[in-house]
C-alpha cells in the first residue's frame, strides 16, 4: 500500500525559495501520477501541480506557473516541488497525493500525506 510523506516546509521571506519533497515510505511511485495540493484553513484545497508517472507531463495552477517546478526521481521514490519567488499568498499546508493520471479518467487522488506547512512572511 502506498504511503506518502511530505517534508521541506518552513518559514521563508517573500521572494525566497523552498523545495518540498514527497517520499513513498511504503510502496513505489513508479505507477502513479503525483499531485501537490495546498490548503489554507477555511478555504478549499487547491491543486497546485501534478506530474505523470514518467515525468513527461506536468500541470500547474496559473498562480504558480513560472515560479514552481515539479519533478520526480523514481529511483529515489520521490517527487519534488521547487517553489521560487514565494509570496505570502503561497502560505498553506502542502500535501501530495497519488492518482493513475493527473487529469484523465475517474477516481480520486489517494494516499494523502500528513502535509508540510509553508509560511511566507517577512
Amino acid at each position: 500500500q502506498l504511503q506518502l510523506v511530505e517534508s521541506g516546509g518552513g518559514l521563508v521571506q517573500p521572494g525566497g525559495s523552498l523545495r518540498l519533497s514527497c517520499v513513498a515510505s511504503t510502496g513505489t511511485l513508479d505507477d502513479y501520477s503525483i499531485g501537490w495540493f495546498r490548503q489554507v484553513p477555511g478555504r478549499e484545497r487547491e491543486r497546485v501541480s501534478c506530474i505523470n508517472n514518467s515525468g513527461g507531463y506536468e500541470t500547474y495552477v496559473p498562480s504558480v506557473k513560472g515560479r514552481f517546478i515539479i519533478s520526480r526521481d523514481n529511483n529515489k521514490n520521490t517527487v519534488y516541488l521547487e517553489m521560487n519567488i514565494l509570496r505570502p499568498e503561497d502560505s498553506a499546508v502542502y500535501y501530495c497525493a497519488a492518482r493513475e493520471f493527473c487529469d484523465l479518467g475517474t477516481g480520486a487522488f489517494h494516499s494523502w500525506g500528513q502535509g508540510t506547512q509553508v509560511i511566507v512572511s517577512s
